[in-house]
């Protein structure tokens, strides 16, 4: 079985943990990873069935979070069960309205946010 597990990049770890367990109910499996400073160096949350990895910036190693890039090089497509609520809980929770969750043709739903840390996300719904 392959798998595919999206590894962000982000300014502040502990905060974007915090963010996406308010956001979208994830939480963290595994052990936390954290330096001296308080910097993650490697967490891993689940959010419903699907798995991400997380980290703070490490310009040696060649991880850059969005805010020092100036932009996302990704989005990220999570399917919820209902589009307006997370979307909802999302913005919420700090959230920067992209695209308001709008029907896409029969059966589907979707918007799209970025999150505090700039990572882009698209909030879908299918029947």
């Amino acid at each position: 079985m392959n798998r595919l597990t999206p590894y962000l990049t982000v300014n502040d770890g502990a905060a974007a943990i915090a963010f996406y367990a308010a956001a979208f109910d994830a939480h963290e499996v595994g052990e936390r990873y954290t330096e001296e400073d308080g910097k993650v160096g490697h967490a891993t949350l689940q959010i419903g069935d699907a798995v991400l990895f997380l980290s703070d910036e490490y310009h040696e190693y060649g991880a850059y979070a969005p805010a020092t890039l100036g932009h996302s090089t990704v989005a990220l497509a999570l399917t919820v069960q209902d589009v307006d609520a997370a979307y909802a809980r999302a913005v919420a929770a700090g959230a920067t309205i992209d695209r308001e969750p709008a029907d896409q043709g029969p059966g589907e739903r979707r918007g799209w946010l970025v999150d505090p840390f700039g990572h882009r996300w698209c909030l879908e719904e299918q029947a």
